[in-house]
């Protein structure tokens, strides 16, 4: 397939921060656009970005390369925008960019096949997925650097396992989030509840275990204690300095910290997954805790990048056993998807993520389709989020 045009403008996240938008046409005059989310918590070992102006600037490098040559799949287009930029991070074209380009591309070859573009994604990169429910990772409480309260802990939230019907588990979802929202304003005695940037609750609370203890509440109120588990992102490295975490108003130690997480899990039956618990070098704080805390998901993000090597790296020495998937983390479909396969191949479950400066696009739900990912974190169901569950509805029923 030939690409006729490539162009980029600038758009707004859902925090009202600056991000882009791509659009890929082909030679039928049609086009196909992708919004790339911003992401407000980076790790260090993430694709760079370009700011709406650079990324212009680089546009125009890309289409004396790209536009009017034959490309016939998602990996031969990616393969050319690695090769032009040419650097580690993508510094020159940046990974927004690339992944933009990428994105609305495979959004063009999927209509040219008459396709979905999971079929595509499925076709290309795993044609030995099998078609099964994925969790559902639901930011219910936001924390940390997504809100303006007194929790570390970045968020809180309720997983669906999903596993008899999606409509049915995104309607549950909707229904405890409601529930919460009642539920904290009665017992604080507001009117109306201020939002973090994943449409999470924030406000203030009594310590940073106090969300689960209210979220398990809820639920068992509304009798569905069975079909939700619990997890959190920590998203450590945010409150690490000099050697020690700030938390729940105390400087704390690696060992002291797992202490802590340890005696949340023993008290919370349902507390399932817990992502980012120390601080993406603090390598030993990973390795311990994976020897405490038993049966439950140890998650890489900040520390993982969707950066094959680094996944396999970790996987191999036992830091954890499930990841996290950002396709802007690492800059284009090909690698995103090679991040996946490696982690499959590592043994380690599956988790396709937004990010916390999110737009409508909902690429991360055919993503989670093609691979038959083990979950997909999206947020809360309100605002801009609410297009990834209705696509959660739409492709699995």
């Amino acid at each position: 397939m030939k690409i006729k045009n490539i162009l980029v403008k600038e758009i707004f996240d859902s925090r009202g921060e600056p991000t882009i938008e791509v659009g890929v046409s082909n030679f039928k005059s049609s086009w196909f656009f992708a919004q790339i989310p911003s992401g407000k918590s980076r790790g260090k070992n993430e694709a760079a970005v370009l700011n709406t102006k650079k990324a212009i600037i680089a546009l125009k490098k890309i289409r004396k390369e790209i536009i009017g040559k034959e490309f016939n799949s998602i990996s031969a287009l990616d393969k050319k925008l690695i090769k032009l930029d040419g650097t580690k991070n993508k510094s020159k074209l940046g990974g927004n960019l690339m992944l933009g380009i990428s994105i609305a591309f495979a959004r063009v070859l999927a209509a040219e096949e008459n396709k979905e573009v999971w079929q595509a994604l499925r076709q290309e990169f795993f044609p030995k997925a099998k078609n099964k429910n994925p969790y559902i990772f639901s930011n219910l409480i936001n924390g940390g650097t997504h809100a303006k309260n007194n929790l570390n802990i970045q968020e809180f939230m309720v997983i669906a396992k999903s596993q008899k019907s999606i409509s049915v588990s995104v309607k549950n979802t909707i229904k405890i989030y409601k529930a919460l929202g009642e539920f904290l304003k009665k017992q604080n005695k507001l009117k109306n509840l201020s939002l973090g940037d994943e449409g999470g609750y924030s406000l203030n609370f009594k310590n940073n275990f106090e969300p689960f203890e209210i979220l398990e509440r809820v639920i068992k109120k509304l009798n569905l204690q069975k079909e939700f588990l619990l997890g959190m992102d920590a998203a450590a490295s945010q409150f690490y300095k000099n050697n020690k975490y700030d938390f729940d108003g105390k400087k704390v130690s690696n060992d002291k910290l797992g202490r802590i997480y340890n005696d949340y899990f023993r008290k919370s039956k349902n507390l399932f997954s817990i992502e980012d618990p120390f601080a993406e070098k603090d390598f030993q704080g990973f390795k311990n805790l994976k020897q405490i805390i038993k049966n439950a998901l140890i998650v890489g993000d900040d520390l993982t990048a969707t950066n094959p090597k680094l996944i396999a790296k970790f996987a191999r020495q036992n830091l954890i056993n499930s990841v996290i998937i950002k396709p802007n983390q690492i800059g284009t479909i090909t690698e995103t998807c090679e991040a996946i396969k490696t982690a499959e191949k590592n043994k380690l479950k599956v988790i396709i993520s937004h990010r916390s400066g999110e737009t409508e696009d909902n690429f991360i739900i055919h993503l989670a389709k093609a691979c038959s990912a083990f979950g997909v974190k999206i947020g809360a169901p309100i605002r801009e989020r609410i297009f990834k569950f209705d696509e959660l509805i739409e492709l699995y029923g």
